[in-house]
């Protein structure tokens, strides 16, 4: 089956971040630790970061085949990004967090567009 999306490279690039950030999300690092206790995240969230993530990284992957599941993903992480910005907004967190969701919200639709 041919690879459809074109170019791969930022497709590959938002899986592998995803996948490293469900490997830090699964006993989580001080810094992750931080930034969910900065915005209140509750326990059943901080369950299911890493299975949402590791869904994430392997819906891009398949994606690479059937395009419209790349964009399916692509936007089901713009739309947890956009809660991710809302919760730092809310918990008036606008430091580098804040900034990060923002970016990878930003970034996630903008790969969605190597599917088109």
């Amino acid at each position: 089956m041919p690879i459809l999306a074109d170019p791969i490279w930022p497709v590959a690039l938002l899986a592998t971040i995803q996948y490293v950030d469900a490997a830090v999300c699964w006993r989580p690092v001080d810094a992750v630790r931080r930034c969910l206790d900065d915005v209140h995240a509750p326990p059943l969230v901080r369950r299911l970061l890493t299975p949402i993530k590791i869904a994430a990284g392997s819906g891009l992957l398949l994606g690479l085949v059937v395009p419209y599941l790349g964009v399916l993903t692509c936007a089901a992480l713009v739309a947890y990004f956009a809660i991710a910005v809302t919760m730092h907004i809310r918990a008036r967190d606008l430091g580098r967090n804040f900034r990060n969701a923002a970016a990878l919200g930003l970034t996630s639709a903008l790969v969605s567009l190597c599917y088109l």
